[in-house]
């Protein structure tokens, strides 16, 4: 058994590494992963932790909801009833922002990856004014 004070203290039986020896600190190493790229890999990461804090936020808002809802119910005063209508509007608005995420998200994915639409900058025309006129009218026929 190791010997170790803050386990004994709390009446706690100490983790053994078996793979590394006993009483030795095991320190994970990083992933490839977020060696290769770790902008990207902390953009995921900070995406992931705000998400689940919003369906926390908004999971814990709801209970809360009803339970002022049944308070609001049985005192029958208008401060209560006030305050069902912030939380509501809360609530509304975590969801707004989840989904706004969410959103923003997704167009910085489709950034990166290849678009199919083909961009053209700084194109040339050569004619004159009235074949530029002409061009341009058939395009908006459609032509």
């Amino acid at each position: 058994m190791i010997k170790d004070e803050i386990s004994n203290s709390l009446g706690l039986e100490p983790l053994q590494n078996l793979n590394e020896g006993e009483g030795e600190l095991v320190v994970p190493k990083k992933t490839e992963l977020a060696e290769l790229n770790p902008v990207d890999d902390k953009v995921d990461r900070d995406y992931d932790y705000a998400r689940t804090n919003f369906y926390n936020i908004i999971e814990t808002g709801t209970e809360a909801l009803e339970q002022m809802l049944d308070v609001a119910k049985a005192s029958e005063h208008p401060r209560a009833y006030e305050v069902v209508s912030t939380i509501m509007k809360t609530l509304v608005d975590a969801n707004k922002d989840l989904v706004s995420m969410s959103a923003k998200k997704q167009e910085s994915e489709d950034e990166k990856s290849p678009s199919e639409k083909t961009v053209s900058n700084n194109n040339l025309f050569v004619g004159s004014t009235a074949e530029l006129q002409q061009l341009l009218k058939d395009m908006r026929n459609g032509e």
